[in-house]
Parts: structure tokens; sequence; C-alpha cells
């Protein structure tokens, strides 16, 4: 979910600045690296800091007279270093969430990691022990088991797995 949630945010951004969002940085870069005579800076393409203010004001026979001037805006200096900041705030985004959805997905698809995962968190716990109940039981219950192997000091886990894979023995001894 945060990874839709952060690329949802990409698109969004990049529709609310008109498509400049997206090569916005990558824009900023080539902007540093060219000769000074050269730049054409892209952050006044997005964020213009000078732009042409009209103001009405009293004349000296007391109509309304139209003042053309150029204004600056310096809080479109500002709003440029935040979007840069955003641009990479949502590239780090982009890339932890897909970590850690791709990090899920494998341990989905990869019963075998479930295992992997379970013993690096428990050292104490009898392995075998460990392997036959994660190849017992399904997803829903390793995500249970990963829970409490978080949560429990490691001996009172060690205990907990041993009991219950005792119980498993048992059952399965009963149903032959």
């Amino acid at each position: 979910m945060n990874f839709v949630n952060v690329i949802g945010q990409i698109f969004f951004m990049d529709a609310f600045l008109g498509g400049e969002f997206s090569t916005y940085e990558y824009k900023v870069l080539q902007f540093t690296n060219w000769d000074w005579s050269v730049r054409n800076d892209p952050m006044i393409k997005v964020f213009p800091r000078l732009t042409k203010c009209t103001f009405h004001r009293y004349g000296s026979s007391g109509d309304v007279q139209r003042h053309d001037a150029m204004c600056i805006l310096p809080i479109n200096i500002i709003n440029e270093k935040i979007y840069v900041f955003l641009w990479f705030w949502f590239i780090i985004l982009a890339v932890l969430s897909g970590l850690a959805l791709a990090y899920r997905g494998f341990i989905v698809f990869f019963p075998r990691s479930r295992f992997l995962v379970t013993r690096s968190r428990a050292r104490l716990v009898n392995q075998d022990y460990l392997e036959s109940i994660i190849k017992k039981y399904k997803l829903g219950d390793w995500l249970l088991l990963d829970l409490l192997s978080r949560n429990l000091d490691p001996l009172n886990f060690r205990d907990v797995v041993n009991d219950f894979a005792r119980k498993l023995d048992e059952k399965s001894l009963d149903n032959i």
C-alpha cells in the first residue's frame, strides 16, 4: 500500500506541476553541470521568480491609473527547494517501499525463506522443530510465529516453539 501511495503521489505531483515533476530533478542536476553562459534554469519554468505585475492606483486627477512593473516572487525560491526535497523524498520512499514489497513477495512465494528469516531471529530454537512447524502451516500461521519471535524473549520463544512442536508430534501420532 505504501508503494502504491508514493507512486500515486509522484503522478499527482507531476500532474499538478504540468508534467514537470517526474523529470524535475534530472533537469536540475543537468542544469548544475552546464556552463554559466549557457544555463537555462529549469526551475524557473516551473516556479518563475520574476513576473509582470499590474498595479492600480489613483492619480493626481483622482482617476485610476494602471502601472506595470516587474515583481519578484520570493516564495517561488522557497518552493523550488521544497520540491527538490520532495522529489528526493518520494524517490527514497518509492525505493524503500519497493524493497519492502519485494521482501514480502519473496516471503510469500518461497516458503524456505520463512524458515531462514525465523531462524535468524530465533537462534535458541531447535531448528528441526522450527522447520517442521513452518512446513506444516501456511503463511498466516508463519506471520503469527514471526510476530512472536519479534516480541518474545528468545528463551520464552524457544519454549513456545518446543511445546508447539511436541503437541504437533502428539497430534500426528494420534492420527496414525
